[in-house]
């Protein structure tokens, strides 16, 4: 008798084909999810293999260039390469119009992050077409470094990692965990993100079935305003294994089935269990750390533990608290009741992928967390300062007995205000929206996607603090705007950033008496 694949770690719930229905409820996701514009058009496919291409070359001309600087053999110039690995979205297949493209550029060992930011840009200026690079932001000191790129009109993100070896030709495979070595804590964190996305794909039973699944997952997620790990919601790649750990309990089934049993799954898993790929791997001698709740304190305390399966295996949702986990719970709830629905014909694809309420009909009370500065560049780094810290202020918030659930909005919304005097200011930074200039719209943290916002909201307070000198008050962030109005008037300009919180009160006690500790402002 033939032994039954295995995929994960352990066997599969069922391994029964997909029946006519679920095939048709499968055809009719693919339809919504088109309907629904997740899909891009093959022409901006196109550009994206065409800019990536050229990225390529690019990437072996820099390592070129710098080897010249470095007045090195010119054996080591011919043979050092370089090597360009994309991951996130674009290298899952579950990319739409507009996403942007994550790219990890290798280099050998005597090429420095230094160099990167340094002789990059320039050698990507002097081989790119007229009007190419319509915006390049290198971010340095970030977290993980990064050069945020408009190119070709695409969106992509490129970050450095340097291995220990002397060559980095084209077949190099970042799979061998021997290439680990020799890695400094930021590089391990570049390459770690190729490294997670080539694993999921190689770990679910059928890729095109998975990819179907997680563009449903992910555009049901994101409706609901539960898809943003910087706000203790499950990032990207969380949703992604999770998903995948699925696909593997039902490896024949269809893109249908696995969204129906997803919720069903998901939302009744034993946490804190984790949720695993495969078993948690130790590595070729290496000092970094793996995600241990038997060794280290601080693991036994994630709630949701999603472990990524590359090592150094790491828990992709250490941001859930425990309001955030009771959100994920009853929208998981929610989606099977609705996927019943729909599988029985009462309900259809787009009932499951409705919009959020939270503004409407979640809550009663609303906490609001304005963020306020004089210039637009402080704004950037003071909002995603401030957003870094709102979980914790949601951790805090649930230390109150008075308070049953903290819910964070995913994002926040910015504004520009032109303002004639203090008093004024002070209304805006209080929340008010009666200066809030007219003729610019409010757009959301998401909308704007800044570089340096986002390196700071992701914890990385080196941003700010090289950014403005360690004041962010302080240089050319204190160059305050100011227009003269019609009336010969100063109009000073603020820039805000609001976050807000929904609170759901403990039925036991009195909503003014728990109101009463509600409030919350920042300025720079």
């Amino acid at each position: 008798m033939a032994t039954q694949q295995q995929w994960g770690i352990t066997p599969p719930i069922s391994m029964k084909l997909p029946t006519e229905n679920e095939l048709k409820l499968n055809a009719s996701l693919t339809d919504e999810l088109k309907r629904q514009d997740n899909f891009e058009g093959s022409e901006e496919t196109e550009r994206r293999k065409a800019a990536l291409q050229l990225i390529q070359k690019v990437t072996i001309e820099f390592v070129k260039v710098v080897s010249k600087e470095q007045n090195q053999p010119q054996a080591v110039i011919t043979s050092a390469g370089g090597k360009i690995f994309t991951y996130g979205s674009y290298r899952l297949g579950v990319y739409g119009p507009g996403s942007d493209i994550d790219t990890l550029v290798v280099c050998p060992k005597h090429i420095q992050r230094e160099d990167f930011f340094k002789y990059f840009p320039p050698t990507l200026e002097r081989m790119s077409g007229p009007g190419a690079i319509e915006e390049m932001t290198p971010v340095p000191d970030a977290y993980v470094p990064i050069i945020k790129l408009e190119f070709m009109g695409i969106s992509i993100d490129l970050i450095f990692a340097r291995l220990a070896v002397s060559s980095v030709p084209l077949n190099l495979d970042l799979k061998d965990k021997q290439y680990l070595r020799g890695l400094d804590e930021r590089d391990l964190r570049s390459v770690n993100g190729t490294r997670v996305t080539d694993e999921i794909l190689e770990l679910v039973p059928q890729q095109k079935t998975f990819r179907t699944a997680l563009r449903a997952i992910k555009l049901w997620a994101q409706r609901r305003a539960i898809y943003a790990n910087v706000m203790g919601f499950p990032g990207g790649v969380a949703w992604a294994m999770l998903v995948a750990r699925v696909c593997q309990l039902y490896p024949q089934a269809s893109g249908s089935v696995i969204v129906g049993k997803f919720f069903s799954i998901i939302g009744r898993w034993n946490w804190p269990q984790p949720i695993l790929l495969k078993q948690i791997e130790s590595g070729p001698g290496l000092e970094a750390r793996v995600w241990n709740p038997k060794l280290y304190r601080g693991d036994r305390f994630h709630l949701m533990p999603i472990i990524t399966p590359a090592y150094p295996s790491m828990c992709a949702t250490h941001n859930i608290t425990i309001s955030t986990k009771k959100i994920i719970a009853k929208e998981l709830e929610r989606g099977n009741t609705l996927v019943d629905k729909i599988f029985t014909g009462q309900l259809q694809w787009k009932d499951l992928f409705g919009k959020h309420n939270f503004f409407t009909q979640d809550y009663r009370y609303y906490l609001c967390i304005v963020a306020s500065s004089r210039t637009k560049e402080a704004q950037l780094l003071w909002s995603g300062l401030v957003e870094s810290k709102v979980r914790h202020l949601v951790s805090q918030l649930e230390e109150e007995a008075a308070i049953e659930i903290a819910h964070p909005f995913n994002k926040g919304f910015e504004r520009v205000h032109r303002c004639k005097n203090e008093a004024e200011i002070e209304d805006v930074i209080a929340g008010d929206l009666s200066y809030q200039v007219t003729d610019i719209k409010t757009e959301t943290t998401d909308d704007t996607n800044d570089p340096k916002h986002n390196a700071v909201a992701q914890g990385d307070s080196e941003v700010a603090t090289t950014q403005s000198n360690g004041d962010l008050s302080s240089g050319d962030m204190q160059k305050e705007e100011i227009e003269i109005g019609t009336n010969g008037e100063e109009m000073h300009t603020i820039y805000t950033t609001t976050y807000y919180i929904g609170i759901e009160l403990d039925k036991g006690n009195s909503p003014i008496e728990s109101l009463e500790l509600i409030a919350y402002q920042t300025y720079v």
